[in-house]
């Protein structure tokens, strides 16, 4: 994760054909290989939510990444928001 003070938060809310597909798990291994922290759920309206932490750089490139998902998603929307890091993660993780 990047020095505390370099670090930034992002919210991402996917919505489409996004639950049911691998969505959350291909989003923690995303987070992973970038090495951000935070978490990613799925919501009762059938979006995806992702909060993380991490570089700006490292961020943009999971907000870009969310825009396609894995293989059997179909994106059609991605709402950011960008705001500062709490520094509370120290992982991704799949909240349920």
């Amino acid at each position: 994760m990047a020095d505390a003070s370099q670090a930034v938060r992002l919210q991402l809310v996917i919505t489409g054909r996004v639950q049911g597909v691998g969505f959350r798990y291909a989003v923690l291994d995303e987070a992973r290989r970038l090495q951000v922290a935070g978490w990613v759920r799925n919501r009762r309206d059938g979006s995806v939510e992702v909060i993380a932490e991490g570089s700006r750089g490292r961020l943009e490139q999971l907000a870009v990444w969310c825009h396609d998902g894995p293989r059997g998603a179909l994106v059609s929307h991605v709402e950011t928001n960008w705001g500062e890091a709490s520094g509370e993660f120290h992982e991704f993780s799949i909240r349920h």
